[in-house]
């Protein structure tokens, strides 16, 4: 892991790096988790697939696709106007890319999106913001817009329950991890945002961003063996876990 500053005003390239270092503060093995999703997507579906990126943020998924498959196509979906503006400002004049604003607990959000089915929707660390309710309804509607033969991927925190010593262990040892990057200068998430406030091009939007979902969402993490039920209920053929580290899992989801 790296430290360092994040970017100012339109340097979009300064601003996708330190959301990335800043990430990795809390993720350091966030780039095992985009390598695996995308080797399950080049073996299920191909080197030129239609992707939604869901709760895209600044776009991390959507620029690692395009690096690795430069025919692919992305759907970028989001509320966040700070994150929204970053992923704009990064791939501004990209054809290949589509941005779309939207909150996924809204029951109309996918009439917003420009095609009625793809061959893969891909999220991460992003859906633990929703409770278990919201989040089931989300799976339905993501079981529709999967093609059959297609996939979804959910990398995100996923906690079971029934190992409780387990999960105190990791928790102390990412807590550990946390006190040494920051001891190394890292900018964390609370820092991450105080910067982007202060900045003339991202404060109006980061200043929106946190009218819709003041300091942090609170929502939840229920288990791997919970997201494979309700994504089996939903329609999905096969769902399983392709990676995972000690608090978090990929989970793949065939239509």
């Amino acid at each position: 892991m790296t430290t360092g500053s994040v970017g100012t005003g339109t340097d979009w390239q300064a601003w996708q790096e330190s959301w990335d270092r800043q990430q990795e503060w809390y993720l350091p093995d966030r780039e095992d988790r985009f390598r695996i999703m995308l080797d399950m997507v080049e073996a299920l579906v191909g080197t030129a697939p239609r992707v939604l990126d869901l709760a895209c943020g600044t776009g991390s998924i959507t620029a690692r696709l395009l690096r690795r498959f430069p025919e692919a196509t992305s759907t970028g979906v989001d509320l966040d106007p700070a994150l929204l503006a970053i992923a704009e400002g990064t791939f501004a004049g990209d054809d290949r890319v589509t941005l779309v604003t939207a909150d996924l607990k809204d029951p109309d959000w996918p009439a917003r999106l420009p095609y009625g089915s793809y061959d893969a929707v891909l999220t991460a660390t992003a859906l633990h913001w929703l409770h278990s309710e919201p989040l089931e309804a989300l799976y339905g509607q993501v079981a529709g817009l999967v093609r059959d033969g297609g996939v979804f991927m959910n990398a995100d925190h996923m906690i079971d329950e029934s190992t409780p010593r387990i999960n105190a262990a990791e928790r102390a040892r990412r807590h550990d991890r946390m006190d040494q990057a920051k001891a190394a200068g890292a900018v964390d998430w609370a820092e991450w945002w105080r910067l982007a406030a202060a900045d003339p091009v991202l404060a109006e939007p980061t200043a929106r961003r946190f009218e819709i979902y003041g300091e942090h969402a609170e929502g939840e993490t229920p288990s791997p063996a919970w997201h494979a039920r309700v994504l089996r209920e939903q329609g999905f053929g096969e769902v399983r876990p392709v990676w995972a580290s000690p608090s978090d899992t990929l989970l793949l989801a065939l239509k």
